[in-house]
């Protein structure tokens, strides 16, 4: 997908970026952006609300000699409305219910004797009834924006997710090629002038390639992408183990949970994918079970030590993988050095049997 793709399905999901800007710029977007300062504090609200409830009676008594009569709720409504929509739904409800007393004690009682009647009862019910509508419509409203404004989050926190995704993938897929054409280049060099070596250097080729896409699936499948490393690498190992067709072998892994991002995640897994395969190759020729273990340890600061041990036949007296050219080594060194370590091989407590790497590396 590209880049404008993505754009345009999030233009999708979340509604035209043109028109959703329009909305936000218009005069009532603007207060209501204006009051959500206000609506957060924890106590100004409130204090605010009785402050409008306060100007509201005193305006109505500055007006009451010009008003004729029957007008007592005149400054009252607009001090409910203003009080919800700036400061909430409890200051609002504050406000009306001081308006609704304020309104019968000085302006609808002493007309009446300070009685209750029919008269008075159906001013105030009518009082109280437009100003719940009024209070429950500015409430919703801006339950509305706040849910808008949480979507638009939402949105935008999922656009750059994807963008960022869509980047990785791209640098990814472009290291990989990359790692790919090496490695055949690789194979070729060792193919030289053996034309009959070719076959068993592309089902090599063809192997490893095969090894590259299974650690991507697993990189790239959410259910393990918060696994602990340990969990990860034993899934790695079986998979591998079972995919070599090899049976009777079985795998451990011992490791704390790693600080790994996704590119030093695909270099460690291919680094183990590549010791693993070896391992599986050449130490269980003719055996019938054999165990593999995966040992990581830390290592002062982010540095870790890494060891990949078998128990397998080990290797010839005098052999020396420090020193050989083989395609499998080089390509396990490079591995390692793309992770800042080195790779040696290490001394097995049984000297005669299995063979054990050990991978230095710092995480940076």
């Amino acid at each position: 997908m590209s880049d404008g793709a993505a754009r345009q399905r999030v233009s999708e999901t979340s509604g035209d970026p043109v028109a959703r800007e329009g909305v936000d710029r218009s005069f009532f977007w603007s207060l209501v952006r204006a009051a959500q300062p206000l609506r957060r504090h924890p106590w100004l609200p409130d204090a605010v609300g009785v402050a409008m409830f306060g100007f509201a009676l005193a305006l109505r008594f500055a007006v009451d000699s010009v008003l004729p009569p029957g007008f007592p709720f005149l400054t009252f409504f607009p001090a409910v409305i203003l009080t919800t929509f700036f400061c909430g739904l409890r200051p609002g409800i504050t406000c009306a219910v001081l308006s609704t007393f304020a309104a019968w004690f000085f302006f609808i009682g002493p007309a009446n004797g300070m009685r209750i009647d029919g008269q008075s009862l159906l001013a105030l019910g009518f009082f109280v009834v437009i100003a719940a509508i009024d209070i429950t419509l500015i409430h919703f409203t801006f339950n509305a924006a706040d849910r808008l404004r949480r979507e638009k989050e939402t949105t935008a926190r999922l656009y750059e997710t994807q963008r960022t995704m869509f980047q990785e993938l791209q640098h990814r897929v472009a290291n990989n090629m990359q790692f790919v054409a090496a490695l055949l280049s690789l194979q070729k060099r060792k193919v030289g002038q053996d034309a009959r070596q070719a076959i068993t250097a592309l089902d090599e080729a063809r192997s490893r390639l095969d090894t590259i896409a299974r650690i991507h699936r697993q990189l790239y499948a959410p259910e393990r992408l918060d696994l602990p490393t340990d969990q990860y690498l034993s899934q790695l190992c079986c998979d591998l183990v079972t995919a070599s067709g090899t049976p009777g072998i079985g795998c451990t892994v011992d490791a704390p949970n790693l600080p790994l991002n996704v590119a030093q995640l695909t270099t460690l897994s291919m680094l183990v994918a590549e010791i693993v395969t070896n391992s599986l190759k050449h130490a269980f020729v003719g055996a019938e079970s054999g165990m593999i273990s995966i040992t990581v340890l830390a290592n002062g600061g982010k540095g870790y030590e890494m060891t990949i041990a078998d128990d397998g036949r080990g290797l010839p007296p005098g052999a020396d993988l420090s020193r050989s050219d083989g395609l499998g080594w080089r390509i396990i060194q490079s591995l390692a050095s793309q992770l800042g370590g080195k790779v040696e091989l290490a001394t097995r407590v049984e000297p005669s049997r299995g063979t054990a790497v050990r991978v230095q590396f710092t995480l940076v």
